[in-house]
């Protein structure tokens, strides 16, 4: 019986601590947002390239082997998203990832893939 009363002490705990941590509904639904935007495969090329440092379109269209119009369709995605920025150097915009906790959740999902568990 006192083991059923510590176990219960220690999920209440978990529940408390859980709740605390749990961040509002409406953070949810915009991560839910941004992991939405990271999972389509043409976005995720894109951000892979980017990984290496700033390209213009035409750049990262070379990289990705797609076409000029969809991937300037998907930069700005990407940036309505807050994923990417982009700056003007004379007549060329560079795009770069905006935040390097992206490139984190994207290097280990590429080290994952290498795990046997």
């Amino acid at each position: 019986m006192k083991e059923t009363c510590k176990d219960e002490e220690l999920h209440q705990a978990r529940i408390k601590s859980a709740l605390s941590s749990m961040p509002s509904d409406e953070k949810i639904e915009e991560m839910g947002a941004r992991f939405k935007t990271l999972a389509e495969p043409s976005r995720l090329k894109i951000l892979l390239a980017l990984s290496v440092g700033e390209l213009c379109v035409d750049h990262i269209t070379e990289a990705v082997g797609g076409n000029q119009s969809a991937v300037s369709h998907q930069l700005k995605t990407l940036k309505d998203n807050k994923i990417v920025k982009c700056r003007r150097v004379g007549k060329k915009i560079l795009y770069s990832v905006a935040d390097g906790h992206v490139l984190t959740m994207i290097t280990m999902a590429k080290e994952h893939l290498n795990c046997n568990d």
